[in-house]
């Protein structure tokens, strides 16, 4: 295990969103992805969508409807991994504010935006690759990086200064999304079988991390020849995203085939990451996802992660472990775990199968 990230990327970093500004029929080639991997390769289902779930019935006192709610959530995460929530409780406009919030940051002069300019170290700032191999073949995206939670590793001056509002719609923002994380967590349990408080109690209660990607999809001359995302797995705990309203890109993968989410107006895209897979000892299961690109539109989404304590050892729940159902998974902290893809960038479901205990 290597217990450190190295100090800087071992290629000069090319930032996507000029390329998208000088590429107009052709691509680089390290862009490009093999053939197995193109988004044309593998058929998707035009007319199916990840599940919708009404979070109001969990707030009201109607016992019938709170109940019904709980069992479209299990069944979501037992059959899908991923699922779209609304009337869960967070303002649209505070939702429209973060996404153009940041979308005016990604037009902001090149020179404002280096100055922000990330390493393989801690990733925070702004980034245009994950991983750290020499020559590897890269995503059409650029992205920034920020901590959240804990505290200790709040530090605004990594965030932007431009524009203006950036740093208090992220705060707000934030805050909000933490409460919504916890809300749903408690959901989970209960639907596990396990004390409400056993998922939160075992990413550290409230010492837990929180962090947020926003990703940048420039315009693609190419788009059947590379992707936004490379296909994986959330490594972290749980995931919220705020998809770009006005252009499709996020594919989840339902056994061989791989579905376009279409998101419903003001929609969170919630998917269960890898940490709560491995703490369900696999009941929930985190799914493999990518993003697709558009030669013509832009698009911008923010990626809220709510992760584990970092140095807590996280392992299948006792509860959830039986004579027929053993433990599937060594225990690993969250900070040994991310390396995985700190280093080698997404890779499908690799990390999470690593860690199964021999047989």
């Amino acid at each position: 295990m290597i217990k450190n990230s190295p100090q800087d990327w071992p290629e000069p970093i090319v930032r996507v969103q000029s390329l998208s500004e000088t590429c107009k029929d052709s691509i680089p080639e390290r862009y490009i992805k093999p053939p197995i991997d193109r988004p044309l390769i593998i058929s998707s289902d035009a007319d199916a969508n990840i599940p919708i779930i009404e979070l109001g019935a969990l707030y009201g006192d109607d016992p019938d409807a709170r109940a019904s709610t709980l069992e479209q959530i299990s069944e979501a995460c037992n059959e899908w991994g991923f699922f779209q929530v609304v009337n869960h409780g967070i303002s649209p406009e505070l939702m429209d504010m973060a996404r153009e919030t940041w979308r005016q940051f990604f037009h902001l002069p090149m020179e404002v935006k280096q100055k922000y300019a990330n390493s393989p170290k801690t990733y925070e700032g702004y980034g245009s690759r994950l991983g750290i191999e020499k020559g590897a073949i890269l995503d059409w995206s650029d992205y920034y990086y920020l901590h959240h939670l804990p505290l200790s590793l709040k530090d605004y001056n990594k965030w932007p200064s431009l524009p203006p509002s950036c740093r208090e719609v992220f705060d707000e923002y934030g805050r909000e999304l933490v409460k919504l994380c916890g809300r749903l967590m408690k959901v989970m349990s209960i639907n596990l079988g396990l004390e409400e408080d056993y998922l939160q109690n075992a990413f550290g209660g409230e010492d837990i991390g929180a962090c947020l990607r926003v990703n940048f999809y420039p315009k693609c001359p190419k788009p059947e020849l590379t992707l936004g995302l490379s296909s994986h797995s959330d490594p972290g705990g749980m995931t919220l995203l705020l998809p770009d309203d006005q252009v499709h890109g996020l594919q989840v993968r339902r056994g061989d085939n791989w579905i376009t989410v279409k998101p419903a107006p003001h929609a969170f895209v919630v998917n269960i990451g890898d940490q709560i897979q491995v703490l369900s000892n696999a009941i929930y299961k985190s799914v493999e996802h990518r993003v697709i690109v558009n030669p013509n539109k832009e698009r911008v989404s923010l990626a809220f992660f709510y992760n584990p304590k970092s140095d807590i050892p996280i392992e299948p729940a006792k509860e959830l472990v039986e004579p027929d159902r053993p433990a599937l998974y060594t225990a690993m902290t969250f900070d040994e775990y991310r390396l995985f893809v700190r280093l080698r960038g997404p890779r499908g479901k690799y990390q999470v199968e690593s860690l199964k205990t021999p047989k």
